[in-house]
């Protein structure tokens, strides 16, 4: 099953996040881009960021074609070490 759904859960296992890449994107190109399917190697996190293939898709799916990067909002509450 094929998704536009990206969420994130803490330890509980009550969500955290959610994050729905189905919709138009402003790029930092002007390029005309699309958010699609997660279909692919999942997120990516790099020194507070994550990033995600949103849209690259082979067979089923919504196509799409952004790289998406979100920061970590300070105000989140920490992980437990």
């Amino acid at each position: 099953m094929v998704s536009t759904h990206s969420a994130s859960y803490a330890f509980d296992g009550g969500l955290v996040w959610e994050y729905d890449t189905a919709q138009e994107f402003e790029t930092v190109n002007r390029v005309r881009a699309r958010g699609g399917t997660l279909n692919g190697p999942g997120p990516t996190v790099v020194d507070g960021m994550v990033f995600m293939g949103s849209g690259y898709t082979i067979g089923a799916g919504m196509p799409g074609n952004v790289l998406l990067a979100f920061a970590v909002d300070e105000r989140s509450p920490s992980v437990p070490e």
